[in-house]
């Protein structure tokens, strides 16, 4: 048996309720490896499990994002062996802990170009701006030129976001809450960056296509970006609702997008995308071509002790982190 520090909530609440203990892991199962963690990528999905808003069965282990090392392998997986540097973002939760078995499906080996901390830091981000950009587009199409609206540009989703945007040829406005992240999203590729907490951003939308809207709004702050959110729509543009980060949407009548344009909604989730080994391999594929081909960069801008989770977890929630937060064990 293996001794590992894992981070566990026997309750839902705030950052208090994360705590460290021992465990012990033993060997993979079938279609299973055991992965010693190197770094551990911070998401806001896993607010949302600590909080409840999510709800995991108690206790429970957080974290969905990690790389590392394969250290062993179980029967039926043939992509990993021993040795191999991996990454991931995959279920169940658990990547919050220095070694952890999981299921192979998901996990997949590392370029040597990419860095563990990289690695941590770009799978359910990367993974996230890839199939927002690239598998879900509105009714009319993308093409090179077209306006598009993603907000918190300045996270770890929007910065790559920005940068894969303009790799695509098109023209992202990028919404934040202080002219530094906005300054950020810019330098990342955004075209524009309307600082959300000095100006109405519908109205500076509208001003910047010349009052057409954009094709699709990206939107992972929920509540208070909604109702705006559709009102910078063009005609049959595409509201594309991927996170809550200020609280969930209420619900709302699907009777108000007619008059708004025949507007078009989804909401989406990464662990939709990715329920094969097969889908899971090739989206990665793309992403670290984007990545050591240069055209995106991945920002880790925090680090924190794994034994400090409590503390970037307030930071995350509080808003004052930028680009991407690792965990080192």
């Amino acid at each position: 048996m293996t001794h590992s520090r894992a981070v566990q909530i026997d309750a839902f609440g705030g950052p208090e309720v994360l705590r460290l203990v021992d465990v012990t892991v033993g060997d993979p199962g079938p279609g299973e490896v055991r992965i010693r963690h190197h770094a551990i990528g911070l998401n806001f999905i896993d607010v949302y499990h600590r909080t409840g808003l999510y709800p995991l069965a108690l206790p429970a282990r957080l974290g969905m994002e990690g790389a590392g090392v394969v250290e062993a392998v179980g029967d039926g997986v043939t992509h990993l062996a021993v040795g191999d540097r991996v990454a991931y973002a995959a279920q169940p939760p658990g990547s919050y802990c220095d070694v952890r078995v999981m299921p192979a499906m998901n996990v997949c080996r590392l370029p040597d170009a990419i860095s563990f901390e990289e690695g941590a830091a770009m799978m359910l981000k990367g993974l996230t701006a890839q199939y927002l950009l690239k598998h879900c587009r509105p009714v009319e199409g993308l093409q090179p030129g077209d306006y598009v609206l993603f907000h918190a540009a300045a996270g770890g989703v929007g910065l790559i976001a920005c940068q894969w945007a303009r790799a695509l040829g098109l023209r992202l406005i990028g919404t934040a809450g202080t002219d530094e992240k906005c300054a950020l999203a810019h330098a990342n590729g955004a075209e524009h960056c309307i600082n959300y907490r000095r100006e109405n951003f519908v109205e500076r939308v509208k001003a910047i296509t010349g009052g057409q809207g954009v094709k699709v709004v990206y939107d992972s702050v929920g509540k208070d970006t909604w109702e705006g959110s559709l009102d910078c729509l063009a005609p049959f543009g595409l509201m594309v609702s991927f996170g809550n980060a200020s609280g969930p949407v209420p619900p709302f009548a699907p009777g108000i997008l007619g008059p708004k344009g025949s507007l078009y909604v989804t909401r989406q989730t990464l662990f939709t995308h990715i329920t094969s080994r097969e889908r899971t391999q090739a989206m990665a594929d793309d992403l670290f071509a984007v990545v050591t081909g240069g055209q995106v960069k991945i920002h880790v801008e925090q680090r924190f002790a794994l034994a400090d989770v409590q503390a970037a977890h307030r930071a995350l929630e509080a808003r004052q982190t930028t680009g991407s937060t690792v965990l080192l064990p």
